[in-house]
Parts: structure tokens; C-alpha cells; sequence
């Protein structure tokens, strides 16, 4: 199903005459890739793109409609444009918007409107985009993993991926690098101006055209000698998540059906109870995580779409991007250059590639 049909399913069913999207991954999966950031750090971007039954149309200051047009959307997308000093971005998607409508920020007299789930599953399009981007995001993490020394700090390393990763055109709006003693203590190892020491783990969700990657590196050089079981286990458990999405799609099951095979997982590799440190990831696409999985989550799981899941073992972690669909299990986030170890998901059968510890 095109955008638009399922846009025009969505009006019909909710009885409305128009939907905006003005936040940046909404804007990107409207407008085919388009970007609407100038401030990393705020909510909305500085247009908003609607959809009206008929055409898709965009609304912007002044500033901003010269490099929209030219730079960031299609030929010949309408574009309604305001003095910047006159009115809010809002205030003319309200003015120029047939009602009823629904928009993604807050608009005046305007219902609300669930983005994520119109974002999913991803289309043919998209699809390839997201090969492209899972590519670029694996190899500029690997490159760096390659590169790095004990010595190097977290904040080193951290400048380096996002010089990597920043020379692509990709935004990167989580990196974290957790050296062998923070990775330890804290899931969510945010980059201190600590040595590297033994072992690093390099993760990132990194960002282009709307869509996001996530994935985790993990690179040796005086590793402890639980690194590699407890890294496995952790590898594991993700196989045996990427199943049981493709098993629970197929049935039109939900996230928590996929929890239930995640926290089996746990107690079949011996780390019972260990799924309740971390959050174990979800569906990926037009988000980091369009949703995460929790043990009562009725989120519904489809195909095809991107799935994330980030299993930790106390110290070890094993994240990719994956595509799932009908059919198997592709990884997106790899360029087949990294050293991997063939796990099999517990009590399915599947066997999947994952990528391994560096040894340096």
C-alpha cells in the first residue's frame, strides 16, 4: 500500500479532510526523505508537510522555502510560504488546512495523530534507503572500531564516530561508548572522559532521509574472560527475537507476544531475570524505535519493517538493524567486514549471523 492509500485510508476512517506532520521523521516519510531541521534540539521542524486526499503540500517561513525547494523536496511540491516575523507555523497550517484535521503538533482545534502508526511497515522505497543507510552507519562505527586504542577516552572515541558518521550526511542522535569498566556498571554507558581500557562497546542510532539505524560494535584488547559467553548469550537472545518477530508478524501478534520469547531466551542462555536492566529495543524505521517492546505492550508487530532489538548481558551487548518480512531475516547495518559468530535463536531453529567481538 502507497503513503497516500494508506493516508486516504486513514481519513476515511477518522472522518477528517487533512493531516500535517511537521516533526522531522513524520515530515522525512511524507515528503520522501525531505528535512525540515534547522535546530537538533527542538520537537517540530520549521515546515510542515499535509496531505489533503489529493496532493501533498508543504508550509514554511520565507527563510526556510528557498532551500526546501531546492535542496529537500520534490519538484513541484506546493509550497505555502509566510513572513517569518508574522505568523507561527501553526497558526498557518490552521489558516490554510481543510477541516476537520490532524496534525502531529499542536495546532489549534486540530486532533492528534498517531505518526508511528501510520510510518509502518516500511515500503519498497524505503526499504532500499534503509540498505543504503544501514550500510553507511556499520561501516563509518566499524572503521572507527578498527582504529581505536586502550588508551583513547570514551569522549575520543565519541568525537570520532560522529566525525565518521557526520561526513555521510547522517545525524546522530545517540552515540554512546562504554569502556570495559563503565560498560560494566551502566546499560546506558554515555561517553565519559574515562580510558577505554580492556574492552570497548561502540553503539549508536544514527539518523538520514528520516530513517534510523541502530548498532553495536564490540572491540577487545585485554578483555575479561566472560567477554565472549556473555557476549554470545546477548546474541542469542537477539536471534531468538528476530524469530519471533518473523513468527509473531505472520500471525498479527503484538510486542509483548516477542517479549515473552525474549525473556524465555534469557533464562534458556543462563541469565535468568536479566532482561529487566535494559529495555530489549522494538520496531525501527522512521524512529529510533517506533515502539519498545514491554512484557504487556499491545503494539502490533508487521512485516516489512525494520526491527532493532539491543539484548545486554551484565557487560556485553549484541544490537543491528534488521529487515523483517514474509520470507527471513536480513541485517541492515553490516558491510561484511566485521568478524561474526552463527547463533541459533532458542527453541526455533533459526540460525543467524551475528556480529562477534574484535579482538585488536
Amino acid at each position: 500500500m502507497s503513503l497516500t492509500d494508506r493516508l486516504d485510508a486513514y481519513l476515511d476512517d477518522e472522518g477528517l479532510e487533512a493531516v500535517w506532520f511537521a516533526r522531522p521523521n513524520s515530515f522525512a516519510w511524507l515528503t520522501g526523505g525531505g528535512d525540515n531541521v534547522v535546530d537538533r534540539g527542538g520537537d517540530v521542524g520549521v515546515a510542515a508537510a499535509g496531505y489533503d486526499g489529493d496532493e501533498i503540500q508543504v508550509v514554511t517561513d520565507n527563510i526556510e522555502a528557498p532551500r526546501l525547494r531546492d535542496e529537500e523536496l520534490a519538484d513541484g511540491t506546493p509550497i505555502e510560504t509566510f513572513d517569518w516575523h508574522a505568523r507561527g507555523l501553526a497558526e498557518v497550517v490552521e489558516s490554510v488546512s481543510p477541516t476537520p484535521a490532524a496534525a502531529d503538533f499542536a495546532v489549534e482545534g486540530f486532533d492528534s495523530v498517531d505518526a508511528a502508526a501510520l510510518r509502518q511497515p516500511l515500503t519498497d522505497d524505503q526499504i532500499d534507503t534503509y540498505r543504503a543507510l544501514g550500510a553507511d552507519v556499520a561501516g563509518a562505527v566499524e572503521s572507527v572500531g578498527r582504529s581505536i586504542e586502550p588508551d583513547d577516552t570514551e569522549l575520543d572515541v565519541t568525537a570520532a564516530l560522529r566525525r565518521e558518521l557526520e561526513a555521510g550526511g547522517i545525524a546522530t542522535p545517540v552515540v554512546l561508548v562504554g569502556g570495559g569498566e563503565r560498560a560494566q556498571s551502566y546499560r546506558h554507558y554515555t561517553p565519559k572522559d574515562e580510558p577505554l581500557g580492556g574492552y570497548a562497546l561502540l553503539s549508536v542510532t544514527a539518523s538520514r532521509a528520516g530513517l534510523h539505524t541502530s548498532c553495536t560494535r564490540t572491540v577487545a584488547f585485554d578483555a575479561p574472560d566472560w567477554l565472549g559467553e556473555r557476549t554470545e548469550a546477548a546474541m542469542r537472545v537477539e536471534a531468538t527475537a528476530l524469530a519471533a518477530t518473523r513468527e509473531v508478524g505472520r500471525e498479527g501478534g503484538t510486542a509483548a507476544d516477542v517479549f515473552d520469547a525474549i525473556r524465555d531466551a534469557y533464562d534458556a542462555v543462563g541469565w535468568d531475570g536479566e532482561w529487566r536492566n535494559h529495555h530489549q529495543g522494538g520496531a525501527a524505521g522512521f524512529a529510533g524505535r517506533e515502539w519498545i517492546a514491554t512484557p504487556s505492550s499491545d503494539a502490533p508487530v508487521v512485516l516489512p519493517q525494520g526491527y532493532a532489538w539491543n539484548p545486554t548481558v551484565q557487560g556485553a551487548k549484541s544490537e543491528d538493524t534488521h529487515l523483517v518480512t514474509d520470507d527471513g531475516v536480513e541485517t541492515l547495518s553490516t558491510t561484511g567486514e566485521w568478524p561474526t559468530r552463527t547463533v541459533d535463536a532458542v527453541g526455533n531453529g533459526l540460525e543467524l549471523p551475528r556480529h562477534d567481538v574484535l579482538d585488536r
